[in-house]
């Protein structure tokens, strides 16, 4: 196999394969979504489609659990809390956790009044980095397993 099968999804072959076919559609040899299928597969190492999708998982396992403490900044406030909830959103590389704080933060920036949040919902990356940021450009949530 090309890429080691234990970091492959089926979500990581599909997306190839639609790229694949698009690329060939594009250079005038139009090929089925099948068999676009059937040669990622077989380039991985895999006798068919059947073969890959019955071995590889569907998306890879979140980097973080449910009861997993984390650390790290909430709208550069630091933090400390405990994962409630975890969904994988898209291809399985970004996810949306809900964190309670293990002490509320404050996400005002402004002296003059505060806003204390228990618990935030945000969507992650694998390395525990938001996508989505400030208007200074700091993601909104950066965070790691705590100890």
């Amino acid at each position: 196999m090309r890429n080691s099968a234990s970091f492959l999804t089926t979500s990581d072959l599909k997306a190839e394969a639609r790229s694949w076919r698009a690329e060939q559609a594009q250079a005038g040899h139009p090929v089925t979504n099948s068999q676009a299928l059937e040669m990622v597969a077989r380039f991985h190492g895999f006798r068919d489609w059947n073969t890959a999708s019955a071995v590889l998982p569907a998306t890879r396992a979140p980097a973080f659990a449910v009861g997993q403490a984390v650390k790290g900044t909430y709208l550069k406030q630091p933090f400390t809390g405990v994962i409630m909830a975890v969904a994988a959103m898209g291809g399985g590389n970004l996810f949306r956790i809900t964190v309670q704080f293990d002490e509320p933060v404050d996400v005002v920036a402004f002296e003059s009044f505060s806003a204390f949040r228990h618990r935030v919902v945000a969507t992650v990356n694998r390395e525990g980095v938001s996508p989505s940021k400030t208007s200074d450009g700091a993601p909104h949530m950066v965070m790691a397993a705590a100890g």
